[in-house]
C-alpha cells in the first residue's frame, strides 16, 4: 500500500475536486490508486504470521530419526502423528526435504577441494557382460577420482571383499604415484563397522582403519548425505555404457581389463565437465600435493595374506566343514576362499576357479568338476559323452550339490 498517497488523499478529501488523474503523475502511480484510496478499497497489509509452526515442537524427533537413523518422510510422519502432531504430511516432506537439500548441497561443496587433499572412492557393482562364446562375466568396477583433477583410476574386479578394497586402493595410489590427505567413501561394509554404527554416526572397522593409518590418509563416510558429484556419477555411467559396445568382442576376464585400462587414459585425456580442463593436465598442478607413497610392502600383506586351503586328491578343498570341487589342475595347490552371503568363491591369485552356491551338504560338485574328476580317474578308459551321461543320470541322484 502506498502510504504517502493515502495521506495526501485524506488532506485534500472533500476540500476540492480531485483530479484523479494529475495526482497520478505527481505521485508516479496509477489513477486508480488515487481512485481506491477515495473510495477507501485499500485494506491495510496483513502483518507476517511469525509465531510458531505446528511442526516446530517435532523438528527434533524428526531430525534425529531421518539423520541418525535414516526414516523416511513418511515413517517420521506417521511417527509424530503418534505423538501429537495434527499437522499434514506435505509440511513435514517439505521439512526433511529442504534439510537434506541443504546438507547435501554442504556434502557437495566439500568436493571442491584444493590440490592433493581428497578424493572419493566408489563401485560400480554386478555389471554384466557376455564375451563371444556367450559366457556371462558379472564383474564389479572401482572408480577413485580424485577432488582437485578429476584424474581417475578404474580396475575391474570379480569381487567386492575387503582385501580387493584394499587391492584396489593400493593400484590406485601406484597410479597417482601419490596419496591423498583424505578418501571419501559410501556406506561400504567393507570400510564401516556396521554393529557399531549409526546411520549418522559411523565408526570404521578395525581392519580398515589400520589400512588407512599406514597408508596415511584420513578415512571419511559420506553418510547420512553423500558428497556425490555430477561428475563421478557421469564417469561410471560412461564407463558402463561404451563397455556394453563389447558385448560379444572379448574372450576373457583379461581383455575386459585392457579395455578398461583404455577407457581409463581416453577419459582422463577428455574434458572434465566439472572443471572444463583435462584431468591429465590438471593433474599436473595436484600431483606435487600428494603424500608420498608408504613401503609397498606394507600395504601389500593388507590383501596378500590370506588363509589358504589345500586342494586334496580328489579335487575338492575343505572349507567351514564342507567339501567343495575344484578343476582338477589345481590338486596339491593352496588355494583361497572369499566368503559372500548366499556363495564362496575359490582363488588361485586373483582369478576366480570356482563358484559355489553356500550349501549344508558334505560333499559339494560343480557338474563339470565332476565330469573331470571322474574322466582323469575311475572313467579314464571312457568316452567324455558316457562320463557325462553318468553324471547326469546317477551322481546327480544322489545326496550331492550338482551345479
Amino acid at each position: 500500500m502506498r502510504k504517502d498517497v493515502k495521506n495526501q488523499v485524506h488532506k485534500i478529501k472533500g476540500m476540492c475536486l480531485v483530479n484523479m488523474s494529475e495526482l497520478g503523475r505527481r505521485f508516479n502511480c496509477d489513477r486508480r490508486t488515487v481512485k481506491n484510496h477515495l473510495l477507501g478499497n485499500v485494506s491495510e497489509p496483513k502483518a507476517h504470521n511469525r509465531g510458531k509452526s505446528i511442526l516446530d515442537p517435532f523438528k527434533a524427533i524428526i531430525l534425529e530419526k531421518v539423520d541418525t537413523y535414516g526414516a523416511s518422510a513418511m515413517a517420521v510422519f506417521k511417527f509424530i502423528q503418534k505423538k501429537g502432531y495434527g499437522g499434514s504430511y506435505l509440511t513435514v516432506n517439505n521439512f526433511v526435504k529442504k534439510h537434506r537439500d541443504t546438507q547435501i548441497q554442504k556434502a557437495t561443496i566439500r568436493f571442491e577441494t584444493s590440490p592433493g587433499l581428497q578424493a572419493q572412492a566408489d563401485w560400480k557393482e554386478e555389471v554384466q557382460m557376455v564375451n563371444r562364446d556367450g559366457e556371462i562375466f558379472r564383474v564389479n568396477i572401482f572408480l577413485m577420482v580424485l577432488g582437485y583433477s578429476r584424474m581417475k583410476f578404474i580396475r575391474l574386479t570379480a569381487d567386492r571383499r575387503q582385501k580387493t578394497l584394499f587391492q584396489c586402493l593400493f593400484y590406485a595410489f601406484g597410479y597417482f604415484k601419490g596419496i591423498p590427505r583424505e578418501v571419501l567413501f559410501d556406506n561400504m561394509k567393507t570400510v564401516i563397522d556396521r554393529t557399531k554404527s549409526t546411520f549418522q554416526n559411523v565408526v570404521l572397522n578395525d581392519t580398515f582403519r589400520a589400512f588407512a593409518q599406514d597408508a596415511g590418509f584420513e578415512a571419511i563416510t559420506c553418510r547420512p548425505y553423500r558428497a556425490q558429484t555430477k561428475g563421478k556419477v557421469e564417469t561410471l555411467a560412461k564407463l558402463v555404457d561404451r563397455l556394453k559396445a563389447y558385448n560379444g568382442e572379448f574372450d576373457t576376464f583379461e581383455d575386459l581389463e585392457k579395455i578398461v585400462d583404455t577407457f581409463r587414459d581416453e577419459i582422463n585425456a577428455e574434458v572434465s565437465q566439472g572443471t572444463n580442463e583435462k584431468p591429465f593436465e590438471r593433474f599436473l598442478a595436484e600431483k606435487e600435493h600428494l603424500t608420498p607413497l608408504p613401503c609397498a610392502d606394507m600395504l601389500r600383506d593388507y590383501f596378500c595374506r590370506e588363509t589358504t586351503y589345500k586342494v586334496y586328491k580328489d579335487s575338492m578343498i575343505k572349507y567351514n566343514g564342507q567339501k567343495y570341487s575344484v578343476p582338477t589342475r589345481f590338486i596339491g595347490s593352496s588355494l583361497t576362499v572369499g566368503d559372500r552371503e548366499d556363495e564362496i568363491l575359490i582363488y588361485f591369485g586373483d582369478d576366480v576357479v570356482a563358484c559355489h552356491p553356500k550349501s549344508d551338504k558334505f560333499l559339494n560338485y560343480k557338474k563339470e568338476h565332476a565330469v573331470e574328476i571322474l574322466w582323469s580317474d575311475a572313467f579314464m578308459d571312457s568316452s567324455l559323452e558316457s562320463v557325462e551321461s553318468y553324471v547326469e543320470n546317477t551322481l546327480s541322484k544322489m545326496d550331492l550339490m550338482l551345479t
